[in-house]
């Protein structure tokens, strides 16, 4: 079996991971706010957002500095002539080995941020689920999706 391709996540994806999850943390803030000056107003109690807010810290703190270093610590892929193989996780830490003669089709995507970054997923499918592989730079991205199209022989339909 011939080793052909051995990647980590781009560093940009930490970034932008982090950014997207300042977003929703914000939001989750603006809730917070709003029950605050709502129980001022109304004489409610304030334990709920006291609550909250704790949880905030505490969300805030973890999924916005620790668990992407840990992602990007702990992601790695391994493109093979037969398989590819993926590892991931936090907590739980899974090994997935890919055959190319169950690959469906391979999609490559990228959402606004991401393309600020000039980042992009590779989604491999096969019958039984989706294997997503983030973080990687546009052209790395694009190397490996046409790589596995044609080690699995998968039909490029938008040429």
């Amino acid at each position: 079996m011939n080793r052909e391709l051995t990647q980590k996540l781009h560093r940009d994806y930490m970034t932008a991971y982090r950014i997207t999850e300042i977003g929703w943390h914000g939001i989750f803030l603006i809730i917070i706010a709003v029950y605050y000056f709502c129980a001022r107003a109304w004489s409610w109690t304030f334990v709920p957002a006291w609550v909250a807010l704790a949880a905030f810290v505490v969300s805030f703190t973890l999924f916005t500095w620790l668990i992407p270093g840990l992602i990007y610590a702990r992601f790695r892929y391994e493109l093979f002539e037969d398989e590819l193989e993926i590892k991931k996780g936090v907590m739980f830490i899974s090994n997935v080995l890919v055959p190319m003669v169950r690959v469906q089709h391979v999609e490559l995507e990228s959402g606004p941020l991401m393309r600020k970054y000039d980042l992009a997923a590779v989604s491999i499918v096969t019958a039984a689920t989706t294997h997503r592989i983030n973080g990687l730079k546009l052209a790395d991205a694009e190397r490996l999706k046409r790589r596995i199209g044609m080690l699995a022989k998968v039909d490029d339909q938008d040429e």
